[in-house]
């Protein structure tokens, strides 16, 4: 477990969406920095967060932020992009570029920070999954996320001897601009935020947050009809 009291951390994609509201949530449990990433930053007034221009599909990028930020105990990889569209119509750049942000760009991150959050005393990193990584019928997006959850349990046991804790967060829809377009229930980005700490500070390795995604866990045990989901 990591205390979010005092801790500086790192949340990608941070000035939008549910990066913002996880930023916002660890000012408020007291954290004392936050790194926000986006491609073009907007400034902030307040003096806790530092807008930093990231792009997580440039290697030199992720690289440079680690070199800058080696206070870091805590990383989100919350940064993501949806590219709807079925996988055998879908355009193939759109595929590539779907997973180098997800997956590789996630990776990227983690990568390069595993060093920094071991010589802060082990720290945390926490992977923002979906649903979607169990369900079938959300075609790139989906099997992007997939691939990160694989890679992030993978993780948690690499990273375990430098006592890293890793959690992998899981949730349906959330009201952010990103699903706008999408109607099913949500839930709010305040809320992920919450489970998103509370995970952290309990230990947890895996978060669900909402009744929709602990019914698809179950569902792993069953048969693969029953994952078929719809965007």
């Amino acid at each position: 477990m990591v205390a979010i009291k005092n801790a500086v951390a790192l949340v990608t994609g941070g000035q939008r969406g549910l990066g913002k509201a996880i930023a916002e949530a660890l000012l408020e449990r007291g954290a004392a920095k936050v790194y926000v990433t986006a491609r073009k930053p907007a400034p902030d007034a307040d003096p806790r967060v530092h807008p930093v221009p990231l792009d997580v599909t440039d290697q030199d990028a992720v690289s440079a932020l680690a070199g800058q930020a080696r206070d870091v105990n805590v990383v989100v990889n919350n940064a993501g992009v949806l590219l709807p569209a079925p996988l055998l119509k879908a355009d193939m750049a759109d595929v590539l570029a779907t997973f180098d942000t997800n997956v590789f760009g996630a990776l990227r991150v983690a990568r390069a920070f595993a060093p920094i959050l071991a010589a802060n005393g082990g720290g945390a990193l926490a992977d923002l999954h979906s649903v979607l990584s169990w369900g079938a019928g959300a075609a790139a997006y989906g099997a992007s996320k997939a691939a990160l959850w694989s890679i992030t349990n993978s993780l948690r046991i690499e990273l375990a001897p430098q006592g890293t804790q890793v959690v992998g967060v899981h949730l349906g829809f959330a009201d952010t601009d990103m699903v706008a377009a999408i109607t099913a229930p949500k839930v709010s980005p305040a809320e992920v935020a919450a489970a998103v700490l509370d995970g952290l500070e309990n230990g947890d390795s895996e978060v669900l947050v909402d009744d929709y995604t602990r019914r698809m866990k179950a569902a792993l045990a069953g048969p693969v009809e029953g994952l078929t989901v719809s965007i």
